[in-house]
Protein backbone atom coordinates (compact mmCIF):
# COMPACT_ATOMS: atom_id res chain seq x y z
CA UNK A 1 0.00 0.00 0.00
CA UNK A 2 1.39 3.38 -0.95
CA UNK A 3 0.70 6.73 0.89
CA UNK A 4 -0.20 8.05 -2.77
CA UNK A 5 -3.07 5.69 -2.46
CA UNK A 6 -4.60 7.77 0.65
CA UNK A 7 -3.60 4.37 2.93
CA UNK A 8 -1.26 4.45 5.32
CA UNK A 9 2.80 2.69 4.92
CA UNK A 10 3.18 -0.52 6.74
CA UNK A 11 4.73 0.67 9.67
CA UNK A 12 8.47 -0.64 10.35
CA UNK A 13 8.64 -3.91 12.99
CA UNK A 14 9.48 -3.56 16.19
CA UNK A 15 11.58 -5.23 18.65
CA UNK A 16 12.88 -4.84 22.56
CA UNK A 17 15.14 -2.76 21.49
CA UNK A 18 13.37 -0.33 19.81
CA UNK A 19 10.98 -0.30 22.86
CA UNK A 20 13.87 1.14 25.29
CA UNK A 21 15.07 -2.06 26.17
CA UNK A 22 18.36 -3.59 25.26
CA UNK A 23 18.66 -7.27 25.98
CA UNK A 24 22.34 -7.38 25.05
CA UNK A 25 22.99 -4.00 27.25
CA UNK A 26 21.55 -6.78 29.73
CA UNK A 27 24.02 -9.59 29.02
CA UNK A 28 27.07 -7.28 29.25
CA UNK A 29 25.65 -5.95 32.58
CA UNK A 30 25.19 -9.71 33.92
CA UNK A 31 28.85 -10.60 32.56
CA UNK A 32 30.71 -7.50 34.46
CA UNK A 33 29.24 -8.00 37.64
CA UNK A 34 30.11 -12.14 37.60
CA UNK A 35 33.17 -11.87 39.89
CA UNK A 36 31.71 -9.03 41.75
CA UNK A 37 29.13 -11.50 42.99
CA UNK A 38 31.08 -14.30 43.57
CA UNK A 39 33.80 -12.23 45.73
CA UNK A 40 31.13 -12.65 48.67
CA UNK A 41 30.71 -16.07 48.48
CA UNK A 42 30.72 -17.67 51.94
CA UNK A 43 31.06 -21.42 53.01
CA UNK A 44 27.16 -20.96 53.43
CA UNK A 45 26.75 -20.33 49.66
CA UNK A 46 25.50 -22.99 47.25
CA UNK A 47 24.53 -22.94 43.38
CA UNK A 48 25.82 -21.18 41.09
CA UNK A 49 25.95 -17.46 39.05
CA UNK A 50 23.06 -17.05 37.32
CA UNK A 51 20.20 -19.59 38.84
CA UNK A 52 16.74 -18.54 38.91
CA UNK A 53 17.07 -18.37 42.84
CA UNK A 54 20.20 -18.37 45.15
CA UNK A 55 20.64 -21.12 47.15
CA UNK A 56 22.18 -20.36 50.90
CA UNK A 57 22.65 -23.68 53.58
CA UNK A 58 22.00 -22.97 56.85
CA UNK A 59 23.60 -24.20 59.48
CA UNK A 60 22.41 -27.28 61.99
CA UNK A 61 21.69 -25.25 65.57
CA UNK A 62 21.50 -26.37 69.04
CA UNK A 63 18.87 -23.64 69.95
CA UNK A 64 16.03 -21.60 68.42
CA UNK A 65 17.22 -19.61 65.39
CA UNK A 66 15.40 -16.88 63.95
CA UNK A 67 15.81 -15.81 60.70
CA UNK A 68 15.45 -11.99 60.77
CA UNK A 69 15.06 -10.16 57.41
CA UNK A 70 15.02 -5.95 56.19
CA UNK A 71 14.57 -4.26 53.01
CA UNK A 72 15.31 -0.77 52.42
CA UNK A 73 16.78 1.70 49.93
CA UNK A 74 19.57 4.74 49.59
CA UNK A 75 16.52 7.64 49.08
CA UNK A 76 17.56 10.04 46.69
CA UNK A 77 21.39 9.95 47.52
CA UNK A 78 21.33 8.15 44.36
CA UNK A 79 20.57 11.48 42.84
CA UNK A 80 23.74 12.85 43.90
CA UNK A 81 25.46 9.88 42.66
CA UNK A 82 24.21 10.34 39.60
CA UNK A 83 25.16 14.14 39.65
CA UNK A 84 28.45 13.32 40.51
CA UNK A 85 29.26 10.42 37.84
CA UNK A 86 30.23 8.20 41.78
CA UNK A 87 28.01 5.28 41.32
CA UNK A 88 30.76 2.99 43.54
CA UNK A 89 29.36 3.75 47.31
CA UNK A 90 25.33 3.95 47.18
CA UNK A 91 25.68 0.03 46.67
CA UNK A 92 27.93 -0.03 49.75
CA UNK A 93 25.53 2.34 52.14
CA UNK A 94 22.85 -0.24 50.94
CA UNK A 95 24.22 -2.89 52.57
CA UNK A 96 25.68 -1.33 55.68
CA UNK A 97 22.55 0.07 56.33
CA UNK A 98 20.48 -3.35 55.91
CA UNK A 99 22.89 -4.54 58.21
CA UNK A 100 22.65 -2.22 60.70
CA UNK A 101 18.95 -2.46 60.64
CA UNK A 102 18.83 -6.63 61.37
CA UNK A 103 21.74 -5.90 63.79
CA UNK A 104 19.55 -3.71 66.50
CA UNK A 105 17.52 -6.90 67.02
CA UNK A 106 21.09 -9.13 67.53
CA UNK A 107 20.78 -11.01 64.34
CA UNK A 108 24.21 -11.54 62.15
CA UNK A 109 23.87 -11.31 58.31
CA UNK A 110 23.66 -13.89 55.95
CA UNK A 111 23.28 -13.29 52.78
CA UNK A 112 21.41 -10.10 50.58
CA UNK A 113 20.19 -9.65 47.18
CA UNK A 114 19.62 -6.40 45.13
CA UNK A 115 17.55 -4.57 42.87
CA UNK A 116 18.35 -1.98 40.19
CA UNK A 117 15.87 -0.23 38.14
CA UNK A 118 17.21 1.93 34.65
CA UNK A 119 15.79 4.25 32.04
CA UNK A 120 18.71 3.27 30.51
CA UNK A 121 20.83 0.28 30.83
CA UNK A 122 24.25 1.21 31.32
CA UNK A 123 26.79 -1.72 31.97
CA UNK A 124 29.44 0.53 33.20
CA UNK A 125 26.80 1.95 35.65
CA UNK A 126 25.59 -1.50 37.04
CA UNK A 127 29.07 -2.97 37.22
CA UNK A 128 29.95 0.69 39.64
CA UNK A 129 26.87 -0.21 41.86
CA UNK A 130 27.14 -3.83 42.13
CA UNK A 131 31.02 -3.24 43.36
CA UNK A 132 29.72 -1.15 46.24
CA UNK A 133 27.17 -3.88 47.14
CA UNK A 134 29.84 -6.12 46.90
CA UNK A 135 32.31 -4.71 48.94
CA UNK A 136 29.66 -4.05 51.23
CA UNK A 137 29.13 -8.04 51.70
CA UNK A 138 32.33 -8.32 52.06
CA UNK A 139 33.12 -5.93 54.55
CA UNK A 140 30.08 -7.51 56.96
CA UNK A 141 30.30 -10.99 55.70
CA UNK A 142 27.36 -11.77 53.91
CA UNK A 143 27.24 -13.31 50.96
CA UNK A 144 25.54 -11.84 47.79
CA UNK A 145 23.21 -14.40 46.20
CA UNK A 146 20.92 -13.10 43.54
CA UNK A 147 19.36 -9.66 42.49
CA UNK A 148 17.48 -8.26 39.52
CA UNK A 149 18.30 -5.51 37.05
CA UNK A 150 15.87 -4.27 35.59
CA UNK A 151 15.53 -1.82 32.25
CA UNK A 152 12.11 0.65 32.83
CA UNK A 153 11.87 2.92 30.26
CA UNK A 154 8.80 5.59 31.01
CA UNK A 155 8.98 4.95 34.59
CA UNK A 156 12.41 6.18 34.46
CA UNK A 157 14.21 8.63 32.50
CA UNK A 158 17.83 7.91 31.68
CA UNK A 159 20.18 8.70 33.62
CA UNK A 160 18.22 8.20 36.70
CA UNK A 161 18.00 4.59 38.27
CA UNK A 162 16.88 3.50 41.71
CA UNK A 163 18.51 0.66 44.41
CA UNK A 164 17.20 -1.44 47.12
CA UNK A 165 18.49 -4.55 49.09
CA UNK A 166 17.15 -7.54 50.68
CA UNK A 167 18.72 -8.85 53.67
CA UNK A 168 18.07 -11.88 55.84
CA UNK A 169 20.36 -12.88 59.09
CA UNK A 170 19.66 -14.94 61.93
CA UNK A 171 20.05 -14.59 65.74
CA UNK A 172 19.51 -16.87 68.50
CA UNK A 173 15.98 -16.62 69.87
CA UNK A 174 17.33 -16.64 73.67
CA UNK A 175 19.79 -13.73 72.66
CA UNK A 176 17.20 -11.74 70.15
CA UNK A 177 17.24 -8.02 71.54
CA UNK A 178 14.70 -5.32 71.90
CA UNK A 179 12.33 -3.16 73.93
CA UNK A 180 11.12 -6.01 76.21
CA UNK A 181 14.68 -5.87 77.63
CA UNK A 182 14.78 -1.87 78.43
CA UNK A 183 14.82 -1.02 81.84
CA UNK A 184 14.55 1.50 83.92
CA UNK A 185 18.32 2.89 84.91
CA UNK A 186 19.66 1.32 81.87
CA UNK A 187 22.26 3.78 80.22
CA UNK A 188 22.35 4.93 76.41
CA UNK A 189 25.33 5.14 74.60
CA UNK A 190 26.10 7.06 71.44
CA UNK A 191 27.78 5.57 68.48
CA UNK A 192 29.40 8.31 65.60
CA UNK A 193 27.53 8.57 61.88
CA UNK A 194 29.90 9.07 59.05
CA UNK A 195 28.04 12.20 57.91
CA UNK A 196 24.25 11.97 56.82
CA UNK A 197 24.57 8.00 56.03
CA UNK A 198 20.90 7.73 53.47
CA UNK A 199 19.08 9.87 55.32
CA UNK A 200 17.79 13.85 54.51
CA UNK A 201 19.11 14.06 51.07
CA UNK A 202 16.03 15.59 49.62
CA UNK A 203 16.42 18.33 52.11
CA UNK A 204 19.46 18.76 52.17
CA UNK A 205 19.89 18.68 48.22
CA UNK A 206 18.11 21.65 47.82
CA UNK A 207 19.91 24.16 50.83
CA UNK A 208 22.94 23.04 48.27
CA UNK A 209 21.62 23.70 45.04
CA UNK A 210 18.71 26.08 45.61
CA UNK A 211 20.25 28.19 48.37
CA UNK A 212 23.76 27.47 48.19
CA UNK A 213 23.90 26.97 44.54
CA UNK A 214 26.59 24.86 44.72
CA UNK A 215 27.38 21.60 42.47
CA UNK A 216 28.49 18.07 42.91
CA UNK A 217 32.15 19.28 42.13
CA UNK A 218 32.34 22.66 44.08
CA UNK A 219 33.68 23.04 47.19
CA UNK A 220 31.32 22.71 50.66
CA UNK A 221 31.59 25.63 52.56
CA UNK A 222 34.26 25.70 55.53
CA UNK A 223 35.85 22.30 54.52
CA UNK A 224 38.76 21.76 51.35
CA UNK A 225 36.32 19.04 49.90
CA UNK A 226 33.70 18.75 47.37
CA UNK A 227 30.15 18.22 48.29
CA UNK A 228 30.36 15.58 46.74
CA UNK A 229 32.64 14.04 48.88
CA UNK A 230 30.69 15.21 51.79
CA UNK A 231 27.32 13.96 50.86
CA UNK A 232 28.28 10.66 49.51
CA UNK A 233 30.49 9.15 52.37
CA UNK A 234 29.51 5.53 53.02
CA UNK A 235 27.02 4.82 55.50
CA UNK A 236 28.82 3.31 58.72
CA UNK A 237 27.98 -0.09 59.44
CA UNK A 238 28.29 -0.74 63.44
CA UNK A 239 28.47 -4.70 63.18
CA UNK A 240 32.39 -4.26 63.93
CA UNK A 241 31.86 -2.49 66.95
CA UNK A 242 29.31 -4.05 68.40
CA UNK A 243 29.53 -7.61 67.88
CA UNK A 244 31.85 -8.64 70.67
CA UNK A 245 29.34 -6.93 73.14
CA UNK A 246 25.94 -7.66 72.10
CA UNK A 247 25.84 -9.77 75.29
CA UNK A 248 25.87 -6.93 76.97
CA UNK A 249 23.13 -4.69 75.27
CA UNK A 250 19.70 -4.47 75.87
CA UNK A 251 18.32 -3.05 73.39
CA UNK A 252 19.73 -0.51 69.82
CA UNK A 253 18.11 1.59 67.30
CA UNK A 254 19.11 2.99 64.01
CA UNK A 255 19.07 6.49 63.33
CA UNK A 256 17.46 6.51 60.18
CA UNK A 257 14.68 8.48 58.56
CA UNK A 258 13.18 10.72 61.89
CA UNK A 259 16.54 10.98 63.35
CA UNK A 260 16.73 10.59 67.60
CA UNK A 261 13.26 11.38 67.91
CA UNK A 262 11.44 8.85 65.72
CA UNK A 263 13.74 5.95 65.80
CA UNK A 264 14.76 5.57 69.65
CA UNK A 265 11.00 4.92 70.77
CA UNK A 266 11.47 1.57 68.28
CA UNK A 267 13.75 0.28 70.85
CA UNK A 268 11.37 0.90 74.08
CA UNK A 269 9.03 -0.41 75.84
CA UNK A 270 5.55 2.02 76.33
CA UNK A 271 6.94 2.89 80.25
CA UNK A 272 10.13 4.24 79.70
CA UNK A 273 11.51 7.14 77.85
CA UNK A 274 14.77 7.92 76.70
CA UNK A 275 16.73 11.09 78.31
CA UNK A 276 19.39 11.81 75.78
CA UNK A 277 21.71 14.70 76.62
CA UNK A 278 22.10 17.24 73.44
CA UNK A 279 25.77 18.83 75.42
CA UNK A 280 27.35 15.54 75.32
CA UNK A 281 28.30 15.37 71.23
CA UNK A 282 29.32 18.07 69.12
CA UNK A 283 26.85 18.04 66.14
CA UNK A 284 29.24 17.86 62.79
CA UNK A 285 29.82 20.28 60.63
CA UNK A 286 27.83 19.69 57.41
CA UNK A 287 24.40 19.64 59.83
CA UNK A 288 25.57 23.24 60.72
CA UNK A 289 25.82 24.20 57.21
CA UNK A 290 22.64 22.81 56.25
CA UNK A 291 20.79 24.26 59.18
CA UNK A 292 22.06 27.71 58.40
CA UNK A 293 22.14 28.34 55.23
CA UNK A 294 18.60 26.42 55.07
CA UNK A 295 17.02 28.01 58.16
CA UNK A 296 15.98 24.84 59.28
CA UNK A 297 14.83 24.69 62.90
CA UNK A 298 16.36 22.75 65.62
CA UNK A 299 13.34 20.03 66.18
CA UNK A 300 13.31 19.94 61.78
CA UNK A 301 17.30 18.88 61.89
CA UNK A 302 16.73 16.61 64.59
CA UNK A 303 13.46 14.50 62.61
CA UNK A 304 15.73 14.48 59.21
CA UNK A 305 19.38 13.98 60.24
CA UNK A 306 21.34 11.72 62.42
CA UNK A 307 22.96 14.69 63.50
CA UNK A 308 25.86 12.71 64.08
CA UNK A 309 24.85 10.00 66.03
CA UNK A 310 24.20 6.49 63.70
CA UNK A 311 23.18 4.52 66.35
CA UNK A 312 22.03 4.25 69.77
CA UNK A 313 22.91 1.02 72.60
CA UNK A 314 20.88 0.53 75.51
CA UNK A 315 22.65 -1.40 78.17
CA UNK A 316 23.37 -1.39 82.02
CA UNK A 317 25.50 1.12 83.73
CA UNK A 318 28.02 -1.29 84.16
CA UNK A 319 28.67 -2.42 80.48
CA UNK A 320 29.08 1.50 78.94
CA UNK A 321 32.70 1.42 79.24
CA UNK A 322 33.22 -2.17 77.66
CA UNK A 323 30.24 -0.69 74.78
CA UNK A 324 32.63 2.37 74.45
CA UNK A 325 35.86 0.87 74.32
CA UNK A 326 35.00 -1.53 71.94
CA UNK A 327 33.32 0.81 69.17
CA UNK A 328 36.38 2.79 69.58
CA UNK A 329 38.65 0.09 69.10
CA UNK A 330 36.77 -0.42 65.75
CA UNK A 331 37.78 3.06 65.04
CA UNK A 332 34.10 4.02 65.83
CA UNK A 333 33.70 7.07 68.33
CA UNK A 334 31.37 6.22 71.10
CA UNK A 335 30.48 7.94 74.23
CA UNK A 336 27.57 8.24 77.15
CA UNK A 337 24.35 9.58 75.83
CA UNK A 338 21.84 9.58 78.01
CA UNK A 339 19.55 7.22 80.78
CA UNK A 340 16.14 5.58 80.44
CA UNK A 341 13.58 7.17 83.12
CA UNK A 342 9.95 6.16 84.03
CA UNK A 343 7.89 7.59 80.84
CA UNK A 344 5.86 6.91 77.71
CA UNK A 345 8.13 5.33 75.27
CA UNK A 346 9.56 8.62 74.32
CA UNK A 347 12.94 9.95 73.01
CA UNK A 348 13.66 13.51 74.92
CA UNK A 349 16.91 15.30 73.56
CA UNK A 350 17.69 18.21 75.93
Amino acid sequence: MSVADGRSATPPALDYRAAGVDIDAAADAKQRIRRLVESTATSATRGSFGGFGGLFRMAATSQPTVLVASADGVGTKVKVAIEAGRHDTVGHDLVNHCVNDILVQGAMPLFFLDYLAFGKLEPPVVESVVAGVAAGCVENGCALIGGETAEMPGVYTAPDYDLAGFIVGSVAEAQMLGPERVRVGDAIVGLASNGLHTNGYSLARRVISERLRLGTGDRFPGTTTTVADVLLRIHRSYLPALRAVLGDVHAMAHITGGGLPGNVPRALPPTVDAELDATSWAVPHEFKVLAEHGGISRPEMLRAFNMGVGMVVIAPPASVDTIVTNARAAGVDAWPLGRIVPGTGRALVE
